[in-house]
C-alpha cells in the first residue's frame, strides 16, 4: 500500500476512516487520465448522473495536462 499515509477527505469535509482501502491515481502517471475516464463511463452507465461523470472527466482532463508524466512506479 504504497500511499498509506495519505489522509483523505470527502467533498463534505468529513475524513474517509484509515481502515478503509482507497486506490490513489496521481496525475503524473500516464495512464491515470485513461482510467478515470472508464471509472466516468462506469459512473454514468450506472447511474444516469451525468453531472456526476462530467465533474469525473474534467479531472481526468486536468491529469492529461499535469505537466510532469511518467509511467506508474
Amino acid at each position: 500500500m504504497k500511499y498509506r499515509k495519505v489522509i483523505v477527505y470527502k467533498e463534505d469535509g468529513t475524513r474517509i476512516p484509515e481502515d478503509e482501502p482507497v486506490f490513489v491515481l496521481r496525475a503524473q502517471d500516464i495512464l491515470a487520465p485513461i482510467a478515470v475516464r472508464f471509472y466516468a463511463d462506469l459512473v454514468q452507465g450506472a447511474t444516469d448522473d451525468f453531472r456526476a461523470a462530467a465533474q469525473i472527466r474534467n479531472v481526468a482532463s486536468l491529469m492529461a495536462g499535469w505537466p510532469t508524466r511518467k509511467l506508474p512506479d
